[in-house]
Parts: C-alpha cells; structure tokens; sequence
C-alpha cells in the first residue's frame, strides 16, 4: 500500500449524480463536466456517472477529450477551443469543439471536416466567446443548414448566481440579446445553468441542458443563515437589495443530498516523545506547551499539500488531531495521544470539506485537484 493515495467512494458518486437527475428532472440533457481529471477524482469514475444517467461529457482539452474518449462512447464536449490543426483528431473521435471567437469561426470553416460544434457567448464575463450579435447571427446562418459542421449547442457561463446582485440577470439579459435574431429552437442543446444555478434559479424555458460539475463530486451552495440577530439583519439586507435591484425570482430549496466521495489518505509512519519546551519543525515556530506525542506522517505540499495546512485539523481512528510545525516537502507532524499507533491511518481530506478550505481559503474545486494525478486513486 502507498504512503498515501486517495480513494474515491464510487457508490457515492453514483448516488449524487441520481439524487441530482432526480430533483432536477426537466432537462433533456445532463452534461457531467470532467475536466481537471475530473475534479480530481480522476477519470474512472466517468463510468459510473454515465450509469447514474449523466449523457454528455464536458473537458477542458483535447487531450483531456481523448482520454475520456478511450474509456467511453459518449459524447464529450471541449470547453476550450482546441488547435486548428487537431481539428482532424476531434472529427475521428466524435469530440465536439467549442467555437469561441469569430476568427476561429472562419478557420473551423475551411476545413472540410464533420464536426459538432458548441457555440460559446460571452456575456459579462470576459473570458471565452463572443459578444457581437452580429457575429453570432453570421456563424448560426452558416451552420444551420451545413452539411459538414452540425450547431449542436450554445451556451455561456454565468459569474454569479445572482441572490445580492444584478450581474446574474444582466448575464441572461445579454444572453437573450446576443441571440435575438437567429431560432434557438433549431439548435439541439442550449445549456447556461451549472451547479451552483441549478440550485439557486428556476429553470429558463428556453434551455434543455445544464452543466453539472462540482455537485456531481458532493459540493453544493450552502443554504444561508438568517438565524439570530445577525441572521436576521443579513435577511433584511438581502430583501432590501433584491427589491431594490428588481433581481429575478431565486428559489429557496438549497435541500439536495449529495456527499463528497474524496478522501484523501497516509499513515502514520514514526511516533515520538516531545518535551514540554521543545520546538517541532522547520524554523523551530512551533513550541510544546506540555509533554506530547508527536505522530510523523509521510505527506507533503509535493502531494498538493499547501504550507497553510499547518494548524488544521485531520482525523485518525475517527479523533481529530492537529497538524503542528511547518508542511515539509514529503513530511506532516501531528499532536496526537496515547491512542495512536504506528501504521494507523490518517484522514487528511474527508467529509470535512467545508472546514478545510474555510480554513485554507480556497475552494472545493481547487481543494480536490491540486492533489497530483501521480497520487494512486483507489475506487470502491
């Protein structure tokens, strides 16, 4: 068994995926969105979410396109627009592309090639796609009816989710406006919504498809407190600004049963006395304020381990014990008790997820895939 490896719960993830399809069952079309080796979970678990009823895939890249493509005969969807000169390699394996700008538009055109394409708008969030109605008036003419390149779908992201601001509906305001002039019931999939709209908007009538990403791995929004003194002033300031903004409807059932299925593990390699006084670590910050046990674990921030780790908590034989010192390169050291022994095993990322990256500043997305694919995933 390795010093450390992540086991991913596939039965979990199988049961997300369900109670996600379920709850939200108006759509036609559930793209699953793997990119990032799948949120980190990495690609086996591809399998599993399309038995659970996921029918699209969205990557990143091409490259990520191909690995998923040798596991399963599903379509898949590249978020980002792939090099022209791999056009040939999409078209073989039934990759759909993303067009995002009207210059790579007229390069996809030359090309005498089959190819589905997504049509990506940018509407506020500078990044990828276009932002000219005329553009995307001229690139719907030319592929409606193209005998080569099918307009499968259009979509775009949306920034915020729009409960304190107007920038969700200005988004979707651009949406409608970008694509006035041209018939969206001709194209098959339009997909706007991802996790975290899914949870907090009503569906718009117009879509048939919806991204689900990082609730399919066990992360939704969490419902808002409004208990207390401060609860309640938080409500009123929340009703004040949606009066006052005149934002969109926003529903309030944040109820949906998902769980992480990361976890991430080591094990307890050395165990040592350390006298009250002494100092643990790197640059000698940490000092004992009693006689301790300290619990030497073999992982680092080379196993996507942030030097903010130091001071949190991590769990063995279901206690909570604290990591002490500096994160070494390969290395953690822990207060533990009496109760620990040599070999037992650490729990470094659980179901505790909210608290980790509340405590290292970061998010779920980022949390999972900074874990390096060369860590083994095991699925049970």
């Amino acid at each position: 068994m390795n010093d450390c490896y992540v086991e991913i719960d596939t039965k979990q993830i199988k049961k997300n995926v369900e109670n996600i399809i379920k709850k939200y069952d108006n759509y036609k079309y559930y793209i699953g969105v793997v990119k990032g080796n799948a949120y980190g979970h990495g690609f086996d678990i591809v399998k599993d979410i399309v038995d659970s009823g996921i029918n699209y895939l969205a990557v990143s890249t091409l490259k990520e396109a191909l690995e998923v493509r040798n596991l399963i005969d599903i379509p898949i969807l590249c978020l980002q627009p792939i090099d022209i000169e791999n056009l040939n390699l999409a078209s073989q394996n039934n990759i759909t592309i993303t067009i995002s700008s009207y210059e790579y538009f007229k390069q996809v055109l030359k090309h005498k090639l089959n190819l589905k394409v997504h049509l990506k708008l940018d509407t506020g969030m500078n990044r990828l796609g276009i932002n000219k109605k005329s553009e995307v008036e001229d690139i719907y003419n030319k592929l409606i009816d193209n005998k080569n390149i099918e307009l499968e779908g259009i979509y775009t992201h949306l920034a915020t989710i729009g409960i304190e601001d107007k920038k969700w509906d200005n988004q979707v305001n651009n949406f409608f406006n970008l694509t006035s002039t041209i018939d969206l019931s001709k194209i098959k999939i339009v997909h706007i919504y991802s996790s975290n709209s899914l949870v907090v908007h009503p569906k718009l009538g117009f879509t048939n498809g919806v991204r689900i990403g990082i609730m399919m791995y066990g992360i939704t929004l969490k419902a808002p407190n409004y208990k207390g003194i401060k609860g309640r002033l938080r409500k009123m300031k929340v009703d004040y600004l949606r009066k006052k903004l005149n934002l969109s409807e926003t529903l309030n059932d944040y109820n949906i049963d998902v769980k992480p299925a990361f976890h991430l593990y080591s094990k307890v390699i050395e165990i040592k006395d350390v006298k009250q006084g002494e100092y643990i670590g790197y640059g000698l910050k940490y000092k004992t304020t009693r006689d301790s046990k300290v619990a030497i674990v073999p992982i680092g921030y080379a196993d996507g381990l942030s030097l903010k780790n130091s001071g949190r908590k991590v769990k063995i034989n279901n206690r909570e014990y604290r990591i002490v010192g500096s994160v070494n390169m390969k290395m953690l050291t822990i207060i533990v008790d009496d109760s620990v022994k040599l070999n037992d095993k650490v729990e470094i990322i659980g179901d505790n997820v909210r608290y980790i990256c509340g405590y290292l500043g970061v998010t779920p997305h980022s949390l999972f895939t900074m874990v390096p694919k060369e860590i083994p995933r095991i699925y049970k």
